[in-house]
């Protein structure tokens, strides 16, 4: 005896994405540099380059570890002029 079905059931249908994938802007290198400058900023051991004071803002702590990571040539996007 056939078993009557209920409902609607869709086919699956595999489909490729049409859009392309966005690249990485910065590489992994970049992140753990970043990680490394905060995790001294909020221990008190990040200075500044010039002056030698104790960095406090969170987004100067970020820009030195990328700054860091540039310089070693890690995958990280040029300075806005």
């Amino acid at each position: 005896m056939a078993r009557k079905r209920t409902g609607s059931r869709k086919k699956k249908t595999s489909r490729k994405k049409t859009t392309a994938r966005k690249k990485r802007k910065y590489g992994p290198k970049a992140s753990r540099k970043v990680e490394r400058s905060m995790h001294e900023m909020k221990r008190g051991k990040l200075k500044s380059g010039r002056s030698g004071k104790k960095v406090t803002s969170r987004k100067q702590a970020i820009a030195i570890g990328l700054s860091e990571a540039r310089s070693e040539g890690a995958k990280v996007p040029k300075k806005k002029r």
